[in-house]
């Protein structure tokens, strides 16, 4: 018997990213005595995994019923609203996004406030990295503006939402993103008055971007009142 092929790569052995036990997640949840998880199952594991989960579910009339859910976990992330209050600008990225191109977007070329995985780094750590891997800014304090779930009949993912202050001292480097890794990130400079602009005219259409804007001119440093 050959132990490094006997078993199920992400499960009974390691898969290509040494992951094991994919199919124990949420099998031990108890915070909800509405549901019973009774079963997971690993659909698929790439980069990221695809599981569906059997659970049991007391409905509020009381009925226990069956159900099924597929979730996407490709773990959790972090973004980042770049902001000058002097020139009144903010930083954004430009990229290439194959899922909204196939989707109806007329190029896939999104804006987009840097962003990220955490990967194994906690929060603030690993936006300071990418935002300085995309935009070249080296951040300083980090203003937490809030944690959302992005999509959460599907995807599990958690993102954490920052804003902090730039300047032409703070740009270092071009940025651009990491070549080894597929990226080829532009970086733009807008007035924030225009890219409030481009979110009405759609030419921003991306959800975390959009959510960080109207932040920055609610409550953030924008805000006129």
């Amino acid at each position: 018997m050959n132990v490094l092929t006997e078993g199920r790569p992400g499960i009974d052995r390691p898969d290509h990213r040494g992951r094991t036990g994919l199919d124990r997640i949420g099998r031990d949840l108890t915070g909800n005595p509405r549901v019973r998880v009774t079963d997971v199952e690993l659909l698929a594991a790439g980069w990221h995994v695809l599981r569906r989960t059997t659970f049991d579910y007391r409905r509020t009339d009381g009925r226990w019923t069956t159900e099924q859910r597929e979730t996407y976990d490709r773990g959790n992330g972090a973004t980042i609203l770049l902001y000058d209050p002097e020139r009144g600008t903010v930083l954004l990225t430009r990229q290439f996004r194959y899922p909204v191109y196939v989707n109806g977007h007329p190029d896939g070329m999104l804006l987009e406030t840097a962003a990220g995985l955490l990967d194994d780094d906690d929060p603030e750590t690993a936006i300071r990295r990418e935002a300085g891997e995309e935009t070249g800014v080296v951040v300083g304090p980090l203003e937490h503006v809030f944690d959302v779930y992005m999509s959460p009949g599907s995807v599990t993912e958690q993102v954490h939402f920052y804003a902090a202050p730039y300047s032409s001292a703070s740009r270092i480097a071009a940025g651009g993103g990491i070549a080894d890794e597929g990226e080829d990130i532009d970086v733009v400079e807008l007035p924030f008055p225009t890219a409030l602009e481009m979110i009405r005219t759609g030419r921003i259409a991306d959800a975390k971007t959009i959510m960080l804007l109207h932040w920055a001119a609610l409550d953030g440093p924008f805000r006129t009142r």
